[in-house]
């Protein structure tokens, strides 16, 4: 490492490169942690809390992994909210009322609906590795160098995980619109 290079890592991470970073990953961060978690307040709530846990660190962050880091602590956030919630739709009636609440809607909201449903659930049955995947694949906007960078594996694995995925996804979806 250069000296110029090992006085910015040994810096950490100023106020000003904290805020480009917010700015230039707010929406692609939000756009995969909703597709976690499936509610926006949920997903505003999430990418919040990860800059939070960012700030409160920054002294120690090297700039040159302060993004895959944020993605990591978001998707990490999302993934431990989801299981809350299913913890807890588990102990409450929540399950019961979001049922009864399609019975409800008009044919075509439960169709779509149902459809939604669908895609959520061939989703979240996604194994964690082939789910952060396709989510940054799909939603976020990077490239296969910077997911491989961000989660730590090879780029070929970021690949062969996609498409692990997408192959999942059409055999899931496919056996749920078969008569």
């Amino acid at each position: 490492m250069s000296a110029p290079r090992a006085a910015e890592a040994a810096a950490g991470l100023d106020p000003a490169a904290l805020e480009d970073l917010y700015r230039r990953l707010e929406k692609p961060l939000f756009n995969a942690v909703f597709r976690w978690v499936w509610d926006a307040a949920e997903a505003r709530d999430v990418v919040q809390e990860a800059f939070v846990k960012l700030w409160s660190i920054a002294a120690r962050i090297d700039v040159a992994t302060a993004e895959p880091l944020a993605w990591r602590v978001a998707l990490n956030l999302a993934a431990n909210r989801r299981r809350r919630r299913r913890l807890w739709r588990m102990l409450t009636l929540q399950a019961l009322a979001d049922h009864g609440d399609a019975r409800v809607a008009a044919d075509e909201s439960l169709a779509q609906h149902e459809r939604e449903s669908t895609l959520r659930r061939a989703v979240e049955e996604l194994p964690d590795k082939l789910k952060k995947v396709i989510l940054m694949c799909e939603f976020s906007g990077m490239g296969y160098s910077e997911i491989a960078r961000t989660l730590r594996i090879p780029e070929g694995t970021v690949a062969s995980r996609r498409n692990a995925a997408l192959k999942k996804l059409e055999e899931r979806l496919g056996e749920e619109v078969a008569p």
